[in-house]
């Protein structure tokens, strides 16, 4: 852009008066961080960078992000003025760029000031070129190694970034990386490595250990959690991006369990009353879906999400949980290449969600070739990278019933691992 350029670290920030300044009448008063921002910049129109916007706190000095409102305002930072300068100052030509990690922390009023850009996490693919490309030959440097004395191959980088990291950036990967350099580095101090080296994806483990997210791809299809009915795979977001949720479901027998709905997994409010809604259509159209929901009357559900440690809340599993209870209810099993999104309504509507590029970025990693979303959030479909979609077979879907006809296995898939009905 041709312009200076200051960050401002918010990161932390309780007084009123970091942002709008101390009136001289204080000893070691001082402008604010803005006009000092545009001071140290020697420009009008500097970029400022307002670093961790949503750690701004508030206590009995006043709210910074109150104060904030009108310097981001382009209706009224024309006119802003700080209690040490006291004079009108204009703001209007400075871009003001402001980062953040949750969304939900930034007060509605200030956020209605700023034109949001979400920015989602990285795919595979991009990881392992950042890698190649910016992270590996920093972390050579900062080893003491030559650019050609060691190298990566693309597979042992695509391994780290898939098997020993998971998250949404590369600080991990980068770390990850680093340590595999620095014991290269110590082996051949110690006469233990020739130089040059090239490192390949089976020399990771005898380097840093075993990588600690085996994605669910690699595990034998037989010992799959869907190989009995009753467990669905469905699609969530954490703080990492997008993962694989799994929803079990089991009946209790009717003479030793007890009635009524359980769920486990520490679950959110709008969760619990998904399951609810879920098992409630359920019982409301058991005959036309030809399920035996008789057997509910008088055995107990119990609808459980691993990992248990791991809080969870939203509507999206609504339709996971559907697809568990009818396929337990059914005695049908899940397709295993199968994963899904969706909230559920009473009537069997599918309503939109959140978060679809994360979830399908998951769903390609874990090896999941068969997609359900709802449709109004077929969109959302164009922010997903091409080469992902490619592999995955999407299916929009408005109603609930779509979604068994497409998640459940025939009938005779495995007819010896029906549930008996309750005599």
């Amino acid at each position: 852009m041709g312009r200076k350029f200051v960050r401002v670290a918010l990161g932390g920030v309780r007084d009123e008066a970091e942002i709008r300044g101390h009136r001289r009448t204080y000893v070691g008063a001082l402008p604010g961080r803005i006009v000092r921002a545009i001071k140290e910049a020697g420009s009008m129109n500097p970029v400022v960078l307002l670093d961790e916007i949503d750690k701004v706190g508030s206590d009995f000095r006043g709210d910074p992000a109150a104060a904030l409102l009108e310097v981001l305002d382009p209706a009224q930072n024309h006119t802003f003025r700080d209690h040490y300068l006291e004079v009108e100052l204009d703001l209007s030509d400075v871009v003001f760029l402001a980062t953040a990690n949750v969304l939900e922390a930034i007060p509605e009023a200030l956020l209605d000031r700023m034109e949001l850009v979400r920015l989602d996490g990285y795919t595979e693919d991009e990881k392992v070129v950042i890698a190649r490309d910016h992270l590996l030959p920093r972390q050579l440097e900062r080893a003491g190694l030559e650019k050609d004395e060691v190298t990566l191959e693309e597979s042992a980088l695509r391994k780290l970034a898939g098997e020993y990291t998971r998250e949404a950036g590369v600080r991990n990967l980068e770390r990850s990386v680093a340590r595999l350099l620095r014991k290269v580095a110590a082996q051949h101090e110690l006469g233990d490595r020739e130089l040059p080296f090239t490192v390949t994806d089976a020399d990771l483990r005898g380097l840093i250990g075993r990588p600690h997210h085996v994605p669910e791809s690699a595990q034998d299809p037989a010992e799959r959690r869907t190989a009995v009915p009753g467990v669905a795979t469905g699609l969530a977001v954490t703080g990492a991006g997008g993962d694989v949720l799994f929803v079990e479901a089991s009946l209790a027998d009717p003479e030793t369990g007890a009635s009524g709905l359980t769920l486990t997994g520490q679950l959110g409010d709008v969760m619990k009353e998904s399951a609810q809604i879920a098992l409630s259509f359920l019982r409301s159209h058991g005959a036309e879906l030809e399920l035996p929901v008789g057997d509910l009357k008088d055995r107990g559900v119990h609808v459980h999400f691993p990992a248990g440690a791991v809080p969870k809340d939203g509507p999206s599993a609504g339709i996971t949980l559907t697809t568990a209870l009818a396929s337990l209810l059914s005695g049908r099993l899940v397709r295993t290449d199968v994963a899904m999104t969706g909230e559920v309504s009473l009537t069997g509507r599918v309503l939109p969600i959140g978060g679809v590029k994360q979830k399908l970025l998951a769903a390609h990693r874990a090896g999941i070739t068969t997609v359900v979303i709802p449709q109004r959030n077929e969109a959302d479909l164009d922010d997903v990278p091409a080469e992902v979609l490619e592999k995955l077979d999407v299916h929009p879907v408005t109603d609930v019933r779509q979604v068994l006809e497409i998640a459940l296995a025939p009938a005779t898939a495995r007819a010896e691992e029906r549930i008996p009905a309750a005599a």
